[in-house]
């Protein structure tokens, strides 16, 4: 019995759309990796735990802090934005999807 090509097509249609729900995820961390290491790490340290020279002098907050936890998404947002204290504001630089998206990165430094 010969098996209609369909019976192929179809479930391998299918494993691609799934293939690359599982890979929209990992491109936005990468992204987002990326965007930290360039903008942030100088002072929050690869870690998110501030504990560079300048994270040190500027008395930057821990990720995994309490203060920063109770932080809302917006109030992140509106940080990485407008800036900080002494933290510059990233709106010109940053598009809104890409601070979405670094403060979620944030987010999984503090777990």
């Amino acid at each position: 019995m010969r098996r209609n090509w369909t019976t192929k097509f179809i479930p391998g249609i299918g494993l691609l759309v799934v293939a690359t729900m599982f890979c929209a995820p990992a491109k936005a961390d990468e992204k987002s990796a990326a965007l930290y290491k360039q903008k942030c790490a100088a002072c929050h340290g690869v870690d998110g735990k501030g504990e560079t020279a300048t994270g040190k002098a500027m008395k930057v907050k821990e990720f995994a802090s309490e203060e920063v936890k109770k932080m809302s998404d917006e109030d992140l947002s509106e940080a990485i934005s407008k800036g900080k204290g002494k933290m510059p504001a990233y709106a010109k630089s940053m598009k809104p999807d890409d601070i979405k998206a670094m403060v979620a990165y944030i987010r999984s430094m503090a777990k």
